[in-house]
């Protein structure tokens, strides 16, 4: 029987294992929402009722997915990443916390919060409530939305330095810490690991905002920013330029740490897709991300063994061919439900030169709204089409999001189960 590395290795190698392998919170973009982790754990009779789900991932309240429930579902694949959240405050210090589904859970000691007039609940960079909030739960809601902290512009005179601040050398501590799990994750646990280092992922809009930093300078509103790539293009590349050799020396400290105890690793965050088609045109992607998305990769192929990952929603067909020239191994979310994204076309078209990491069923309509019998068989289709001669690992489209029927979540897990193994 293969190790779940095993299997993962064979499906990157576009060789077909003996069963489709999974990934379930590898990632920030392949996770679940913590409301529904803990539904899936009672579920699943792994925990006594009451029993609290940390909160991993502030920004999207993802739940922690511990090694009882990777058993459970057979999931392949575990992350390994910085201690810090998006909001730059460490996972330690658990205190508890109700969501407003009412849910048990814990959060980490720097989620302070604060309601505002409305019962909106504020969030703080590194847990500071003496600066400006920075994330905002709306009154009911399940995640976290970045609070626009735009400085007024000086055209003239505009800093590189200022939209660099994070992209500094990666720390001693966070070199020690991914040391030290990688080493973990790679004597004690059979998975393929996903590093989540950051750094390389250039234009990700749900960075642009900087939630982890106290006083952000520079271009930091959304619809500046995207303005930017237009109207300041110049300016923007020198950041990307800047940026790509951080990235880079980063990845080299960090491969000398960790060494090829990493399968994959998430190399672009950066969304280029909408609903309906892109939103930058292939000319636009050439112009001006494709440069460095090759420099990240090349770089990564040339000095290790490990596979690239992009995560890009939407509809994003029309630049497929560019995301494999640039040398991208993986294709993550695989968004089957926008324009152009039929995933028999996909597999066809491009299953031979990348690997497909997620698609295995619409968390915007299936999933959610579905009965369990659409459930069933959208999950299987999908394993069916994109499973066969290997090159893909299974996954929600994006994460699982909250007030998802657990009856749906279950038949999909189950439904991998019995449909995912190979030669069935």
């Amino acid at each position: 029987m293969l190790t779940s590395r095993e299997r993962v290795n064979l499906a990157l190698n576009h060789q077909e294992p003996d069963r489709v392998p999974l990934d379930l919170g590898a990632s920030a973009v392949t996770g679940m929402q913590v409301d529904t982790v803990y539904k899936l754990r009672q579920a699943l009779g792994l925990d006594a009722p009451g029993t609290p789900v940390k909160v991993v991932e502030p920004y999207q309240m993802l739940g922690e997915i511990k090694p009882d429930l990777m058993h459970a579902l057979g999931i392949d694949v575990v992350g390994l990443g910085k201690s810090a959240t998006m909001f730059g405050f460490k996972n330690e210090g658990w205190k508890p916390w109700t969501t407003f589904a009412g849910t048990p859970v814990l959060v980490a000691a720097g989620f302070n919060t604060d309601p505002d007039e409305n019962g909106d609940i504020l969030l703080y960079p590194e847990g500071d409530q003496s600066v400006p909030p920075s994330g905002r739960m709306p009154k009911g809601g399940f995640y976290f939305d970045s609070i626009p902290r735009q400085l007024p512009l000086d055209e003239n005179n505009l800093k590189l330095d200022d939209n660099l601040e994070e992209f500094g050398p990666i720390s001693d501590a966070d070199l020690a810490h991914l040391k030290r799990e990688a080493e973990k994750l790679w004597t004690e646990t059979d998975k393929a690991v996903l590093g989540n280092f950051g750094g390389t992922a250039f234009g990700d809009i749900a960075l642009v905002p900087g939630p982890w930093l106290k006083h952000p300078k520079g271009i930091r509103d959304v619809e500046e920013w995207y303005v930017s790539t237009a109207m300041r293009r110049d300016f923007v590349y020198k950041i990307f330029e800047r940026q790509c050799e951080i990235g880079i020396q980063n990845l080299e400290k960090i491969h000398r740490v960790v060494g090829n105890r990493v399968t994959v690793v998430f190399a672009s965050g950066t969304d280029f897709g909408q609903q309906n088609g892109p939103f930058v045109s292939p000319k636009a992607y050439r112009d001006l991300f494709k440069p460095f998305n090759k420099a990240v990769n090349d770089w990564v192929h040339e000095h290790t063994t490990w596979k690239t990952f992009i995560h890009s929603c939407g509809s994003v067909r029309a630049l497929i061919p560019d995301f494999i020239d640039a040398g991208f191994d993986i294709l993550n979310p695989v968004q089957c439900s926008a324009a152009c994204m039929a995933p028999e076309e996909l597999k066809q078209e491009f299953g031979d030169r990348v690997t497909f990491w997620g698609g295995g069923v619409d968390t915007q309509k299936t999933l959610p709204f579905g009965t369990v019998d659409e459930v069933r068989q959208e999950v299987c289709a999908r394993l069916k089409t994109f499973g066969k001669g290997g090159g893909y690992v299974f996954n929600t489209i994006h994460n699982v999001q909250a007030r998802v029927p657990i009856e749906n979540v279950l038949a999909m897990y189950e439904t991998v189960r019995t449909c995912g193994r190979m030669g069935d």
